[in-house]
């Protein structure tokens, strides 16, 4: 239910989100980590991991393999992907790969040596920088239109409770009327993502050559839903966002803000996760049924390959993820 008025210890939902999710006992520095609560692509098969692992070797190429070769992951959670992609690496990229997770979290302490942990992007990246599902939880404030048309913050209790508070105004505003005008129809919303361009922008800034790709939920400016995206998720399911550090809060990207704010690095390209799957060879098919019968083992092994690749490129699901890539000191993105 919105308030509009009231005594209680409101803020805007960056401010809120950003205490509930990156504070001390936040729900990111919880011990279970992000999987504990939700499956993203890399927990799905581990063949997304290998699709990275292929994009790196892509990269590594049009570097003219270099002697050191940088991946860095972006938002790695528990180290999941990272641990995945070195894995799937042929061993003579593996062995010239420095591998380096960035993550808010404590390192595990079962993470392999050979991979650096830290609070941020190094300084200077040639080879991959791969963020995946990273944007979305960059804290944005949330704006709504007011009964005389007027987009004004909102902001959040606690325990989740709204209120309106003062007109949204200067780089937020001009955020909006370029990215996700408003029309001045009383409760319509949107996230402002302002933080998450300068977020971008600063990574892609790391990346002396190679590429940055960012993957998430995405919309557009043709497409931005008229109600935002704003939401929650606990053990496993969608649920109503409360700024309390008991569940992630998330929105998806507006990608395409996202890529302009970057392309003083390099030309941005924007795909759908089925469209860059698929190009890494990441396919979905279904093996052909003579395997079947001159080899049975393998057969089955490539009809369960087969389902997981088909998850991950499935239309209305995981499929319809953005990939948003940006090339540095490449003529175009390897993929």
């Amino acid at each position: 239910m919105r308030e509009t008025s009231g005594t209680a210890d409101v803020r805007g939902w960056r401010d809120a989100a950003e205490r509930a999710l990156y504070g001390p006992g936040g729900f990111y520095r919880r011990p279970e980590g992000p999987a504990g609560h939700f499956r993203t692509s890399v927990h799905a098969s581990p063949l997304f991991a290998a699709a990275v692992a292929a994009l790196l070797c892509r990269v590594d190429a049009a570097l003219g393999r270099p002697a050191v070769l940088d991946f860095v992951d972006v938002g790695a959670g528990r180290g999941e992907l990272i641990r995945g992609v070195l894995a799937a690496l042929p061993a003579d990229v593996a062995g010239r790969t420095r591998a380096c997770a960035v993550e808010i979290a404590d390192r595990p302490e079962d993470l392999d040596a050979r991979i650096g942990w830290r609070a941020e992007p190094p300084e200077a990246v040639d080879g991959l920088l791969f963020a995946n599902e990273w944007l979305d939880n960059v804290p944005v404030d949330v704006a709504e239109v007011d009964g005389a048309g007027v987009p004004r913050l909102v902001l959040v209790a606690p325990d989740g409770t709204e209120r309106l508070g003062e007109p949204v105004t200067g780089a937020e505003a001009d955020w909006l009327a370029r990215w996700w005008p408003l029309p001045a129809e009383e409760g319509l919303r949107a996230e402002i993502g302002l933080p998450r361009d300068r977020a971008w922008a600063a990574a892609v800034g790391r990346v002396q050559r190679g590429l940055a790709v960012a993957v998430d939920y995405a919309h557009t400016l043709g497409t931005r839903p008229p109600f935002g995206t704003l939401t929650g998720f606990r053990a496993g399911r969608e649920t109503t966002p409360v700024p309390d550090g008991t569940c992630d809060i998330t929105a998806h990207v507006a990608l395409d803000a996202c890529a302009a704010a970057g392309s003083g690095h390099g030309t941005p390209r924007l795909l759908t996760q089925r469209e860059a799957l698929r190009a890494l060879d990441i396919t979905g098919a279904r093996p052909p049924l003579t395997l079947a019968t001159t080899d049975p083992a393998a057969y089955v092994r490539a009809l369960a390959g087969a389902g997981a690749a088909a998850e991950l490129t499935a239309p209305g699901g995981l499929g319809d993820f953005g990939w948003l890539l940006q090339p540095a000191g490449l003529p175009e993105p390897p993929l």
